[in-house]
């Protein structure tokens, strides 16, 4: 009898783990999600080619390709910055969807404030 209610209670847990997002296979949410896009101090790096990236920040420490996706790191003695880039969905250059930062110990850093450093160096 407490296998039934079980089952019972478990369904809706089940169901509410199903998603009903429309972002099409292959491509990275962030480009349903504009939330990194309208940052102000971050309209530097969001959108932009790896071309781009190099000009601003000089050459990458790492630069991972994982199709569809590649991600470009930065890194200076105060932050690391992964920028991820995709093509958009009607093709072309792929474009910075996300990025992520932390120092080298792995502690949050503000994502505007290691833009601006990496730039300065």
């Amino acid at each position: 009898m407490i296998r039934k209610f079980s089952v019972v209670f478990l369904i809706p847990m089940l169901a509410a783990c199903a998603s009903t997002g429309n972002v099409a296979p292959g491509l990275p949410a962030t480009y349903n999600n504009p939330g990194l896009q309208n940052v102000q101090g971050l309209d530097i790096v969001m959108g932009k080619s790896a071309s781009n990236l190099i000009r601003l920040f000089g050459d990458p420490a790492q630069d991972v390709a994982e199709a569809p996706g590649r991600k470009l790191q930065f890194s200076s003695g105060a932050c690391i910055l992964d920028a991820y880039l995709y093509p958009p969905p009607g093709g072309g250059d792929a474009r910075v969807t996300h990025i992520d930062t932390r120092r080298s110990d792995g502690a949050e850093v503000d994502r505007v404030s290691c833009v601006n450093a990496l730039r300065i160096r």
